[in-house]
């Protein structure tokens, strides 16, 4: 009986120390978790505050800075990814290269668009329909233009832009508008296209529409562009 005794006075005495032992490390680990949530909590705020004053001056910046007028061209009227854009972006990018940004519109008696005013023309013969090619090498070949089916309704339209190297087609898309689920009585459409090509002295670049009358040169006059710029010398 001694010894049953003597071990249940040490059962008794360990569980006692166990439950001092947590009763002690409990508020300390509740302690730890609620210094670390804490950490947390102050480093995202921290963040958070960051990247609203980032946001703020990226804003700020953006509204006071200054908004450089086309060389060669009108102002337009500003909208969203207007062509005044993209000429500002080779006007500070191009230093060396060749390159030809260049309005268009419709032609009299061709679906060609004719080049009636000079943006950029670097290293490029901007003639009245082509572009022609003075420095061999891989050229990237864009063209942004608007239109306007002012009678939508009646019937889909197959509308194809050709890019013509040499008046031979090197690159062609062909889009439908008016079909019946997007219907509209009035509609407006902007088509951005590019192509990367090897071009060679003297080619000639153009750009051709089946269907020119479309092209909208009331609203947006100075938004319908075609170009091509230089990106290397060889593959």
């Amino acid at each position: 009986c001694s010894a049953q005794e003597q071990t249940l006075f040490q059962v008794k005495d360990s569980c006692e120390s166990a439950m001092h032992v947590n009763e002690d490390t409990v508020p300390r680990r509740l302690g730890a978790t609620n210094k670390t949530c804490l950490y947390f909590i102050i480093t995202g705020l921290v963040a958070l505050l960051v990247f609203a004053l980032a946001t703020i001056m990226v804003l700020v910046t953006q509204r006071t800075a200054a908004d450089p007028a086309a060389e060669g061209l009108v102002k337009p009227t500003r909208t969203e990814n207007t062509s005044e854009d993209y000429l500002r972006i080779l006007q500070n990018v191009l230093t060396k290269e060749a390159a030809a940004y260049m309005r268009v519109s419709k032609s009299v008696n061709s679906s060609k668009l004719s080049l009636v005013e000079k943006g950029i023309c670097k290293d490029i013969q901007c003639k009245s329909e082509e572009l022609v090619i003075t420095k061999q090498g891989i050229y990237l070949i864009y063209c942004h233009l608007n239109f306007h089916f002012p009678n939508c309704s009646n019937s889909p339209t197959d509308l194809k832009i050709e890019f013509l190297v040499n008046d031979e087609v090197n690159r062609q898309t062909l889009s439908t508008w008016c079909a019946s689920e997007t219907c509209q009585e009035k509609t407006f459409k902007t088509l951005f296209q590019l192509h990367l090509t090897y071009l060679n002295v003297k080619d000639r670049i153009s750009v051709t529409l089946n269907h020119p009358k479309f092209l909208n040169e009331i609203s947006l006059p100075n938004e319908n562009v075609f170009g091509v710029l230089k990106y290397r010398d060889e593959m």
